[in-house]
């Protein structure tokens, strides 16, 4: 028998017993994580799964081993596949949902953890989670649906409250909004954020007039808290307060020189006050700061087109139409607009959008800006 043979049968001999002497178990993996060698226990894992690519518990395993170095972007790969093998494996859909939202993939985690809340229904953890997910989506009514259980259940957490109520006034619900910000001042009565956003709710249901202390009390409580001053300084210009209005404003961009809403309403004040030399700097000075302020637009194209620079007004016009077409304002003034510039049938076409449209009331919440939700340790 010749030497190559020899090496064959040798070969066929031992190799079964080396495969299975090197092959690790999930019991070395496990007690690796135990040891708190995540990395050693990431490789048993991929080995085991590399093995067994049918074991959909490996993959799960994988995945968590993953999440726990907070390597998530990893870890969703490793989860899919576990429930893509075994759909009905425990706990898995909720820590793929974790690691979406870790890595802020808000909508990427409605997915699992809606499958891991239907599962398990009673799960506040869960419901927890989707609900800020919904949030961070800004899908705030279904945000409202998930955290109203979780808020009440644990009502000394002001900062689960604070995002039922923001989701709340988001999605309009302003009496909901209103309700949970004032159990939040009744645990923090000093609370800025708290005395702004109840504010901001009174507005939405047309009580402008008692939200201005709510501002008042949040500006006294933290004076340097930003958009604190624009936002009363917006409820004294809705009530035709423009000198309180302008205190307001001024306040704010002492904070934020770079205040783009501000400068506007301080633009648009001037222009209120038949001073378009004032308001003109103001308003353009916004818009280069930010391209979305409606009534920076709204304001310039009036004053361009009192000074007959038709072309550029109705630039700064149609940008204000474009921001908002459902406000007749714009419209109105296009009207005007085409019908000096000797455009009767365009003029025509716009007094009929502005017969069309009914006064829409703004409020102080799209003005307003929310952060998303921290992510939980």
């Amino acid at each position: 028998m010749n030497i190559y043979k020899l090496a064959c049968i040798a070969f066929a001999l031992v190799s079964p017993l080396l495969v299975t002497a090197q092959t690790p178990t999930p019991s070395q993996a496990l007690a690796l994580e135990q040891e708190g060698k995540l990395a050693e226990a990431e490789q048993t894992w991929r080995q085991i799964a590399q093995a067994n690519p049918q074991d959909a518990a490996a993959f799960a395993s994988l995945g968590l081993a993953l999440s726990k170095q907070g390597k998530y972007d990893q870890a969703v790969p490793a989860y899919k596949k576990a429930i893509a093998l075994n759909p009905k494996l425990p706990g898995v859909h909720l820590n793929w949902g974790l690691a979406e939202f870790k890595q802020a993939h808000f909508e990427a985690a409605l997915v699992p953890l809606s499958a891991a809340l239907a599962t398990d229904p009673q799960n506040i953890q869960v419901r927890t989670l989707l609900g800020l997910s919904c949030y961070g989506a800004k899908r705030f009514a279904e945000a409202v649906k998930y955290l109203d259980l979780p808020a009440k259940s644990d009502p000394i957490n002001t900062e689960l409250q604070g995002v039922l109520a923001q989701s709340c006034l988001s999605a309009k619900q302003y009496s909901c909004a209103l309700a949970e910000f004032r159990q939040i001042l009744e645990h923090d009565p000093n609370s800025a954020a708290a005395h702004m956003l109840s504010g901001e709710a009174l507005d939405g249901l047309g009580r402008t007039v008692e939200a201005i202390p709510e501002f008042e009390a949040a500006a006294k409580a933290a004076p340097r808290e930003p958009n604190v001053h624009f936002g009363l300084g917006y409820l004294y210009w809705k009530q035709h307060k423009y000198d309180e209005a302008q205190t307001a404003f001024e306040a704010e961009l002492s904070i934020d020189p770079a205040h783009a809403q501000a400068l506007a309403y301080l633009g648009d004040i001037e222009l209120k006050k038949n001073d378009p030399a004032k308001s003109l700097p103001l308003l353009q000075k916004a818009i280069q700061i930010r391209n979305d302020v409606r009534i920076a637009y709204l304001d310039i194209g009036a004053i361009l087109s009192d000074q007959k620079k038709y072309p550029e007004a109705l630039a700064a016009l149609q940008r204000a139409e474009k921001l908002d077409p459902a406000q007749p304002d714009a419209h109105y003034r296009l009207a005007r607009l085409y019908r000096a510039m000797g455009n009767p049938a365009a003029a025509q076409r716009e007094f009929a959008k502005v017969n069309d449209l009914h006064e829409k009331a703004e409020d102080l919440v799209p003005k307003m800006s929310a952060a998303p939700p921290s992510s939980p340790q």
